[in-house]
């Protein structure tokens, strides 16, 4: 098959799937814990803003914003968030590598 093909075989699979109908499409969904408590998770760590900021590579103003609830964390931070929470150690010895 032609790439041009290719492409258009793959436009018309994502339309049908967007319509609900039955495609090739591969769905994978993945759970997000519920909303995280930042300043939790920092004073946890026995932390200023400012050193849980330094140590993690957060902004402090971006974890203000985060810990008054203007902001929330999204993508890669998110992430960060929640194994910092579960496995700080695991972050740490990541960071000190």
């Amino acid at each position: 098959m032609a790439r041009k093909s290719k492409i258009i075989a793959g436009l018309k699979d994502a339309v049908r799937f967007a319509r609900g109908n039955h495609s090739n499409a591969r769905v994978r969904k993945v759970e997000v814990p519920c909303p995280l408590d930042v300043q939790a998770i920092r004073q946890r760590q026995g932390l200023s803003q400012k050193a849980f900021a330094a140590k993690y590579g957060f902004s402090v103003s971006t974890l203000r914003n985060w810990e008054q609830g203007h902001r929330a964390p999204t993508g890669a931070s998110r992430v960060l968030l929640i194994v910092i929470e579960r496995q700080p150690q695991a972050v740490e010895a990541a960071l000190a590598a």
